[in-house]
C-alpha cells in the first residue's frame, strides 16, 4: 500500500499528526513505516472511570484528560499507595500517573502478577481467595492491555484486578496479552481487546470450569439478569455501583447479583435489605446468596486479621466513614 492508501486509512486525528510532521518536515510523504507507528500511537487509548467517579484517558502511557469528579471522598481512596485525599481532578490525575510509573498500568510494561491485597474484602481478593480455596475454578475479569480475560490463578486475578480502577475501553498491548497467557490466562479477543464477559463466559463454560465468577459494573443491571439466565450457576460480583441511575434498576441488579459493592450508590445501599452478610463499613460489600456468604466466609478463614462477628439487621452504615457524597 503506498502513501496515499495509507494515509486515506488513518484516522482524523492520526491524518492532522502527520500533516503537521509534513508541514514541519519531520517526515516525507514515503514514509509508510511512520504512517504506521503513528497510527498505532494513535490507538493507543485507554479509558477509565477512577476514583470518585473521575473519566480519566490516557493515551501512550500519559494521562491527557481528567474530568471532575462526582464523589469528593472516599474512605478508600486516603490509603492508596498515592492517596486521593480530597478528590480531585488533579489528585485523581496524580493517582493515575502513579500507577502508570510504578506497575505500568495502561502500558506494555503492565505487570500482571501480583501477591499483595489492599483490601480484606475487595473484588480481587475474594475471587484469589476463591481460587486458593477450589470455591472457584476460573473469573472472567477485564485488564487493560487486554480486555476481557479468564483467570484462573490467585497471582494474576489480584495482578490484573488488585489496583484497576473501571475500565470503560482499552488498546490491546500484544507484550501485556504475551504475559497474561505465559501466567495461565486467556484472553478472549487478542486484535481490539473488547469487554464482553458474555464471550468470556461462553468460553470458560467451553473449558468445562462451571464454578466460575465474574464481575460486572453497576450500570449493567441488563447484563447481570442475562448471565443469571444463561448461566445460571455462575458467581455475579457487582462492582463500581456508584451512579447506579434509580432504586429500580439497583434492586434488579442486586436481585441478580451474588456479591454488590456499595461503592457511593445511595440506591444501592437502599436495595441491599435482604443481604445475608456484610463485610466492611465505608465501602462495604454484601452477600446476596449463599454462594456469595460462602466466598466472604472463605475469606474470613484465610485471613489471620482481627475480626469481629456480631448478627444484626443489615446494612449497617457509620456517617464519616463512607464516600460522600452517596450518588
Amino acid at each position: 500500500m503506498g502513501f496515499p492508501e495509507t494515509f486515506k486509512a488513518l484516522s482524523d486525528p492520526a491524518r492532522r499528526e502527520i500533516l503537521t510532521l509534513l508541514k514541519e518536515g519531520k517526515m516525507s510523504a514515503g514514509d509508510d513505516a511512520d504512517i504506521i507507528s503513528i497510527h498505532r500511537k494513535m490507538k493507543d487509548e485507554h479509558i477509565i472511570e477512577a476514583v470518585g467517579m473521575t473519566r480519566v484517558v490516557i493515551r501512550n502511557g500519559e494521562v491527557v484528560e481528567a474530568g471532575e469528579p462526582k464523589v469528593r471522598f472516599c474512605p478508600l481512596a486516603k490509603r492508596f499507595a498515592a492517596p486521593v485525599d480530597p478528590i480531585t481532578k488533579e489528585s485523581v490525575q496524580k493517582n493515575i500517573e502513579s500507577r502508570i510509573k510504578n506497575f505500568g498500568m495502561c502500558t506494555n510494561e503492565r505487570q500482571v502478577l501480583d501477591r499483595e491485597t489492599f483490601v480484606l474484602f475487595g473484588a480481587s481478593e475474594l475471587m484469589s481467595t476463591g481460587l486458593r480455596t477450589k470455591t472457584l475454578d476460573a473469573a472472567v475479569i477485564c485488564s487493560d492491555g487486554a480486555g476481557t480475560v479468564i483467570v484462573r490463578t490467585p497471582d494474576l486475578v489480584q495482578g490484573l484486578g488488585g489496583k484497576m480502577s473501571g475500565l470503560v475501553s482499552t488498546t490491546p498491548h500484544p507484550e501485556v496479552i504475551k504475559k497474561i497467557e505465559e501466567a495461565g490466562g486467556i484472553v478472549i479477543d487478542k486484535e481490539n481487546a473488547k469487554l464482553d464477559v458474555l464471550a468470556g463466559l461462553a468460553r470458560a463454560k467451553s473449558e468445562g470450569w462451571t464454578k466460575t465468577a465474574v464481575t460486572i459494573a453497576g450500570f449493567q443491571h441488563e447484563l447481570a439478569e442475562e448471565i443469571r439466565a444463561k448461566y445460571p450457576e455462575t458467581l455475579i460480583i457487582a462492582v463500581h455501583t456508584s451512579g447506579v441511575s434509580s432504586l429500580e434498576n439497583a434492586e434488579r441488579l442486586v436481585a441478580a447479583s451474588d456479591l454488590v459493592f456499595a461503592c457511593a450508590s445511595k440506591h444501592v445501599r437502599a436495595a441491599v435489605s435482604k443481604a445475608l452478610v456484610q463485610g466492611g463499613i465505608g465501602v462495604p460489600v454484601y452477600a446476596m446468596s449463599q454462594a456469595g456468604k460462602r466466598l466472604i466466609m472463605d475469606r474470613l478463614i484465610e485471613t489471620d486479621q482481627q475480626i469481629l462477628v456480631k448478627n444484626t439487621k443489615l446494612p449497617v452504615e457509620y456517617m464519616g466513614k463512607q464516600p460522600e457524597p452517596l450518588v
